[in-house]
């Protein structure tokens, strides 16, 4: 329905929808939600077996796939689906994206002023820097009840393509942002996290929303030296694919239950990502058993026929992605090509019908087939659900969670609000609205700007320092800048980056911060009549070591893109309402390392013989700015073992095993050999300090040097919040088949046989592992 006002004002009771549509100025437009199965329209559709909903989904979906001509069958084969008016389906736009918000990005969603913002939490990777994988999940809980609100008003789909689960390989990735950073442990914990907190409904075979994780599979780089994503080829060992890239997808999957991966641009070892019937059919539906369906990226099918050349007609294009397993196209391709290629005997129809058949389901399963959905679960919600303070706070308090206390120098940190007479704020992005929020964004309720949230506290005087974060030629403004420091009782620089510096489809070339911001952040320490704090907002890491060894700089802060709430959050922080507790969720290299790296080379592992020094904490062998993990508290806390742990673990062999007989470096084991091989690791941790905090565990193993182990790896991390002076209990399982395991060169996965070293904190434990 449409309600419109001119001058006046309206009030519109909508009983179907259970919400009021108040205020309605011009002009305004309050719109149903697109659904199928309208039998208060068709009476004749309760005869349909698709629209019974007693029938069970596969039931249904089989007698919706009957019904269909060929030439109707392909227009379902694509984003914007096709409409059979005569059985009651009206067109459907699959393509959402909900990264850290409902956004407008794609057409399927879109804000009016009956909707207009939703809540923007921080870009992915400062989220993920909380480690907190009940936040994961709360914050998709938030998002899908927010989409769903949007959804029945007509502003939104069901089908939202996020997260972002990709392996943070290089800092220098324009999509860094997006990501839950370098470990696959992490990024396979926020998969699940988010995947469920979207997914979850009253009822096990129903979905809230729909959601995708992407980019499938080995896609981290965009455009770099003249090589971009639509043509590069990532050459990628079998023991890098299923040791990094693999297991966020695997989790998302299995643990998360997702309904739907994307397939990427790029091509693996050759053959394009989205016409792979090996990654496709053969592990995400064979291996992983995918309960839903499987998009391309963007175009990706047209970038392989056009720019890849991977096949010599469209047609041949279309029955390969089809045939590997890609069941939906983002783009109008297989729409376009797919009949003709069933015509020419390139496809079988069969397989045109099972690609419709997994569609559906996931349709089914989010209710799109059951009529009127305000009369169904979450059909109560509405406008009144978007943008709650309730949702906002949460905004802010993922950012607190996140954002990430880098140094600390006698304590400067926290500010005494009392003690600050004036507060000098400068930096290009220090009054930023936009930027806080990164890219894949939608309107958010509200913004508060760094100085806003400053400024809350106490009296400040600013200066942009530079008019960009390019920060080059006349955009320096070194003296106001100077002038604003040399007068005020502290000073907070608010530098980094934006989404001129890095960007879907744009990486950066090196890392040190843009244009002459080092420039105004040294002189500006030099002349500041107080301390001076450093922010730096980005997504990648940046090479701040000038910063990090400079006493003038007592303080340095990374808060990511902290999303709408981001100023307050980074005041929380600041002036000690919270204490700090996230840690980085990537590694911050020197410049140095830009030389020794080339970005298309995809190898995790060093290589002594060429200097190549390997990627990511796991196996880097440089030095460093600031490691994974790394990140400072008010408070300290301290770890002690609550019991023993064994010092042997033997795994018993079958009769006729090579390694009773034999010498073995590692061992493959079988499920059934696995059961028994597991203990638990419990910790006290104490908080020392004089603050109640946040205190992320981190359990590492360093495995036996076999198969080119990684030095030390993430098996599990829990957060616990601690009161001042008190103490709590943190229990690890360790499963031996899984956590002290590795993946060797053929991409088998080994328990090493010798000695592993457990990590927490400062306490270390060596176990022997025998056979």
């Amino acid at each position: 329905m449409v309600c419109r006002g001119k001058t006046h004002v309206f009030f519109f009771l909508l009983f179907e929808l259970s919400l009021l549509c108040f205020l309605c100025f011009s002009p305004v437009s309050c719109q149903s939600p697109v659904f199928a199965c309208d039998t208060t329209k068709n009476p004749n559709l309760t005869s349909y077996g698709f629209c019974d909903t007693s029938l069970s989904v596969g039931d249904r979906v089989s007698d919706l796939v009957k019904r269909l001509s060929l030439t109707e069958k392909v227009t379902f084969l694509v984003n914007k689906a096709g409409a059979v008016p005569g059985l009651g389906i009206p067109s459907y736009e699959w393509w959402s994206e909900a990264l850290h918000g409902v956004s407008y990005v794609g057409p399927g969603t879109k804000f009016s002023s009956l909707v207009p913002g939703a809540t923007s939490f921080p870009q992915v990777i400062l989220t993920a820097a909380s480690f907190n994988k009940d936040l994961f999940e709360a914050i998709g809980q938030v998002v899908s009840t927010e989409a769903r609100a949007m959804h029945n008003v007509g502003l939104a789909g069901l089908t939202f393509w996020s997260p972002n689960i990709n392996i943070l390989r290089d800092p220098r990735w324009g999509r860094a942002q997006e990501t839950p950073g370098e470990d696959p442990v992490l990024s396979s914990k926020y998969a699940t996290g988010y995947v469920r907190g979207l997914q979850t409904a009253d009822h096990p075979d129903k979905l809230k929303v729909a959601a995708c994780c992407k980019h499938y599979t080995a896609y981290d780089l965009d455009n770099w030296k003249g090589i971009d994503r639509f043509h590069f080829n990532a050459k990628v060992t079998k023991q890098d694919l299923d040791d990094t890239f693999q297991p966020p997808f695997e989790s998302c999957v299995k643990d998360g239950n997702v309904a739907s991966v994307m397939c990427s641009y790029n091509q693996v070892n050759g053959v394009p990502t989205c016409a792979d019937p090996n990654l496709l059919a053969g592990v995400i539906r064979g291996e992983w058993k995918l309960n839903g369906y499987i998009v391309s990226d963007c175009d990706s099918v047209d970038v392989f026929y056009n720019q890849q050349h991977y096949t010599k007609t469209p047609e041949e294009a279309a029955a390969k992605a089809i045939s590997a397993g890609l069941d939906l196209n983002c783009g109008s391709f297989l729409g376009q090509h797919a009949q003709a290629a069933v015509t020419q005997g390139l496809l079988n129809e069969s397989q045109v019908d099972n690609a419709l058949t997994n569609n559906f389901a996931v349709l089914m399963r989010l209710g799109f087939f059951d009529g009127d959905p305000t009369k169904l679960p979450y059909g109560n919600l509405g406008p009144q659900d978007v943008c709650t303070p309730e949702n906002q706070e949460l905004a802010r308090e993922a950012a607190r969670q996140g954002i990430v206390l880098l140094k600390n120098n006698e304590g400067t940190l926290p500010l005494s609000p009392a003690s600050i007479k004036s507060l000098a704020v400068i930096g290009p992005n220090a009054n930023v609205t936009k930027t806080m929020i990164g890219n894949y964004e939608g309107t958010p309720c509200k913004y508060t700007t760094p100085l806003q949230g400053l400024t809350a506290s106490v009296p400040t005087v600013y200066q942009p320092g530079c008019l960009d974060v390019a920060c080059a030629g006349t955009s320096l403004q070194l003296d106001p800048a100077k002038a604003a420091a040399s007068q005020a009782d502290a000073t907070i620089l608010i530098m980094g980056a934006d989404l001129s510096i890095e960007a879907e489809g744009r990486d950066r070339l090196d890392l040190h911060l843009p244009g002459q911001q080092e420039l105004l952040i040294t002189e500006v320490a030099n002349v500041s009549k107080g301390p001076v704090i450093l922010v730096i907002m980005s997504g990648g890491g940046m090479d701040v070591s000038f910063a990090k060894a400079s006493d003038l700089i007592p303080g340095i802060l990374w808060v990511g893109y902290p999303g709408e709430a981001g100023g307050a959050a980074l005041a929380d922080i600041i002036f000690g309402s919270h204490n700090p507790s996230g840690r980085l969720p990537m590694t911050w290299y020197p410049e140095s390392y830009v030389d020794s790296v080339p970005m298309d080379n995809m190898n995790m592992r060093p290589d002594p013989s060429t200097g190549y020094p390997g990627r990511t904490y796991r196996f880097y062998t440089g030095e460093t700015v600031y490691s994974f993990g790394d990140g400072l508290s008010y408070s300290h806390f301290s770890h002690h073992l609550v019991k023993a742990l064994p010092k042997l673990v033997s795994i018993p062999l079958e009769e006729g095993h090579e390694c009773r007989t034999k010498r073995c470096g590692s061992v493959k084991l079988l499920q059934d050999q696995c059961e028994d091989l597991a203990f638990d690791v419990e910790l006290r941790v104490m908080n020392n300090g004089t603050m109640d905090g946040s205190h992320v565990v981190f359990l590492y193993s360093s495995p036996p040097a076999v198969h080119n182990a990684p030095k030390k790896q993430l098996l599990a991390f829990e957060r616990v919040t601690l009161g001042a002076q008190r103490e709590g209990v943190v229990a690890f399982r360790v499963d031996v088949c899984k956590d002290l395991s590795v993946v060797d060169e053929l991409g088998n996965r080994k328990v090493g046989i010798g000695s592993h070293v457990l990590h927490v904190g400062n306490l270390k434990h060596s176990l022997s592992v025998r056979v």
